[in-house]
């Protein structure tokens, strides 16, 4: 049997843009989208604190180092700028993989960026 579990997760990184006159996705700094084992294309739960809205979007990588986190098309309507997100994307595997798997758990500092 297959289940679907978490598979990366950023939390708490602050929304810096929305772009309603792009085609759709999310704009994520690519160290961010490295670190949380996220690739280009993969779809991505999108949690917003701040009103609660949940959607779920295609990744696109941002510029490293640029904290960058800009929904783009509709999705630009779920959110503000500094809106705080929780990012989730999730992957299936048989119930004893899932056992042991670990997922990829990215805590960013106030500025999007990666804790050193």
């Amino acid at each position: 049997m297959q289940i679907q579990i978490v598979k990366s997760k950023i939390h708490r990184v602050k929304v810096t843009g929305a772009d309603l006159n792009y085609i759709g996705s999310i704009t994520i700094d690519e160290d961010l989208m490295d670190a949380a084992n996220i690739i280009h294309g993969e779809k991505v739960q999108i949690v917003n604190n701040n009103n609660g809205e949940r959607l779920e979007t295609y990744a696109i990588p941002g510029p490293r180092g640029s904290g960058e986190i800009t929904l783009n098309g509709a999705a630009a309507h779920k959110v503000s700028i500094g809106d705080v997100l929780i990012l989730m994307t999730y992957a299936f595997m048989d119930s004893e993989e899932a056992k042991t798997f670990s997922p990829s758990l990215v805590f960013p500092n106030e500025e999007n960026n990666l804790l050193t």
